[in-house]
């Protein structure tokens, strides 16, 4: 151990983020662009400082578990660069310390570290592509966007940190009420799963450029997303040319399935849609559904007609029981005592979910 109270060997295995695209060693760190170590400095709050073993060290973590949790972060393995921060230390002693503590279980932990990694990567992403992007435009013939970057992120730091703090709280008090409000089982509940789904995108990407293709993705997902927040129910992910969202009950998902194929059909430069919804037990793991309820709803829409939608047998049944359908469209006068029209299709055998009978949704004019 030297005086800084470095070992002179630490473990080669290892983990840790690669903590603003480190290099594998202080060497290769010489290299870098200072102003890009000064932009990575300002985020973290820290210099960099500790290797991965001493961070592990510091927090008093042991190393495996300081790998696993930074793994499941969504950061690479970097040997034993020092790249790592304070602030990386009191990360890794806070999670550890909930398991400590007893108020997690470590492989919860493991799960906490892994959906928070997923879901700030991907905003991360989005606002360097779709907002810094637009932002760092140089003023000056010469200037580097880095040297834009910089002054700018100063500004916007602390704004959007308090912005997103706010965001997570309002989403967490949400996901508490709805909680709160149901008796049964967190994990496993029955709910109205729906896919709504571009027709013939692989032919878009083949005929529309790169930059027209990405405003079409990016515009159906802003309208679905609106849309579906809208009127109550909630966006469990996109896929560039699909959408998952779930609802608590079957109206409300009728309803946005419908309101989706309106709004793109009044599009011109949108493509037709098609949306097929199941109603049933689901399965959450990570703010993400599973179970047959979903595989369903899959299905539906990938055999629904274009600017239509497809919904189940158990789905019909809660817009029955609800009195926003009929039983039956016979023998049926006062029209405008339901919201929703209801007609069925031909059964047909589904991989893996037997036969189905698909009921063609439609809403009752006014």
């Amino acid at each position: 151990m030297d005086d800084s109270g470095t070992p002179a060997e630490e473990p080669t295995a290892a983990g840790g983020p690669a903590a603003g695209g480190a290099a594998a060693g202080d060497a290769d760190r010489a290299e870098e662009d200072p102003l890009a170590l000064r932009i990575e400095q300002l985020i973290l709050g820290a210099p960099r400082q500790y290797t991965p073993f001493q961070a592990a060290r510091a927090a008093d973590v042991p190393m495996e578990l300081a790998a696993r949790f930074w793994r499941a972060m969504g950061f690479a393995d970097i040997g034993q660069a020092r790249a790592l921060t304070e602030a990386d230390v009191l990360a890794l002693r806070r999670l550890a310390g909930l398991v400590e503590a007893g108020l997690l279980s470590e492989a919860m932990a493991v799960q906490v570290a892994r959906s928070t990694g997923q879901t700030t990567a991907r905003l991360a992403e989005w606002q360097i592509d779709s907002f810094l992007e637009g932002l760092t435009e140089p003023p000056e013939p010469g200037m580097t966007r880095t040297e834009v970057a910089y002054p700018l992120m100063e500004l916007l730091l602390p704004e959007l940190q308090e912005f997103l703090v706010y965001v997570w709280r309002r989403q967490l008090a949400a996901a508490t009420g709805r909680v709160a409000q149901d008796d049964e089982e967190m994990v496993d509940r029955r709910q109205a799963v729906a896919f709504a789904d571009l027709v013939g995108f692989t032919r878009l990407t083949r005929r529309l450029e790169e930059e027209e293709l990405g405003e079409l993705v990016e515009a159906f997902e802003t309208t679905a997303a609106d849309l579906i927040a809208a009127h109550g129910g909630r966006l469990i992910k996109t896929l560039g040319d699909e959408v998952l969202y779930v609802a608590d009950d079957a109206g409300t998902a009728a309803e946005i399935g419908l309101r989706l194929i309106e709004t793109l059909a009044n599009d011109e430069t949108m493509p037709e849609l098609r949306v097929g919804m199941a109603f049933g037990t689901v399965t959450t793991r990570m703010g993400d559904v599973f179970g047959n309820t979903v595989n369903l709803a899959s299905r539906l829409t990938s055999i629904a007609p274009k600017d239509a939608v497809l919904v189940d047998e158990e789905l019909r049944a809660e817009l029955v029981s609800s009195g926003q359908a009929p039983e039956s469209e016979k023998g049926t006068d006062d029209t405008s005592a339901y919201r929703f029209a209801l007609r069925p299709l031909y059964q047909r055998p589904v991989r893996g979910l037997g036969v189905i009978e698909p009921w063609l949704l439609s809403r009752r004019p006014s």
